[in-house]
């Protein structure tokens, strides 16, 4: 059940990237950014009403606070990251750590995994390199950023290592606040990551309404989506293991590569086939373990 969670998770966070990308085509990504954590606020107080869980304890406010720090840092380095240096580097780099450190926390935390797992992790984790590597150009909304990725390997390193450490530490945030609190580490998580992005989106104001509506609904959806897969990544782990729910978690940019190819007519580079294919694999050795 956690694969099959964590799987379903990986789907809706590559349906909310693939969205926020979309409007980010009409507007700066520091705006969308911010609208994003905002829905996902509203998004996080829904849910904590319809999943109340035995309510808000300290340990999962902490931790779900922690969890918003770690969405704000990985957002920011990753956005950053790809305006001044190259999407090829930066991505796998932020995907791969996305995955890697939680499995690492998984075990020192006592987690044992079988060989099959251990093997699906490898050939996920491979997938992850190789689908995030075969991204396309950044959009023309991101281009007016200044997007020009002309730094040197060194700096898309760094902010892909910063980026990968935000998000891992979203994920092992989430799995130690626990499912006993229900969806409540979600709402101080969403609240501290909008606090800490909200700088940056003022600063990319939009200048038309025009490109505001154009990119309402998108940025809607990738808020929705983003605190709905936060929400079933938690119930995830709550069913698995932490190193086997981060990994095929961490999957996601197979789903963005997926819609881009349905939704917009996109091709697939050799280095992204053989990405989803590894992926593949990885999923059915892990389910079936």
């Amino acid at each position: 059940m956690g694969v099959l969670l964590a799987l379903i998770a990986a789907i809706v966070f590559g349906g909310s990237d693939f969205a926020a990308g979309l409007a980010s085509r009409r507007l700066a990504a520091g705006p969308v950014a911010v609208f994003v954590q905002a829905v996902g606020v509203a998004a996080a107080g829904i849910a904590v009403l319809i999943v109340p869980g035995a309510g808000l304890t300290t340990p999962a406010l902490a931790w779900g606070a922690l969890s918003g720090v770690g969405t704000a840092v990985g957002t920011l380095g990753l956005y950053h990251g790809l305006s001044v240096a190259r999407m090829s580097v930066v991505a796998p780099v932020s995907a791969v750590l996305t995955a890697v450190l939680p499995v690492g926390v998984g075990l020192l935390l006592g987690e044992r995994l079988s060989a099959a797992a251990s093997a699906g992790i490898v050939v996920a984790v491979i997938a992850i390199a190789l689908v995030s590597r075969g991204q396309a150009d950044p959009a023309p909304g991101d281009r007016d950023l200044g997007l020009r990725g002309n730094a040197g390997a060194g700096v898309a390193l760094g902010w892909g290592s910063v980026a990968g450490a935000g998000f891992a530490l979203l994920f092992v945030a989430l799995d130690q606040a626990g499912t006993g609190s229900g969806a409540w580490p979600l709402l101080p998580g969403q609240l501290v990551s909008l606090l800490l992005v909200a700088p940056f989106g003022w600063r990319a104001r939009p200048r038309h309404r025009g490109q505001v509506r154009a990119a309402l609904a998108p940025m809607a959806v990738a808020g929705i989506a983003a605190a709905a897969g936060n929400l079933v990544f938690l119930g995830a782990t709550g069913h698995g293991q932490l190193a086997l729910v981060a990994v095929i978690t961490a999957l996601y940019p197979a789903g963005t590569v997926v819609l881009a190819r349905i939704v917009l007519g996109e091709r697939w580079t050799r280095v992204q086939v053989a990405g989803l294919t590894a992926a593949t694999v990885a999923i059915v050795v892990t389910v079936v373990t």
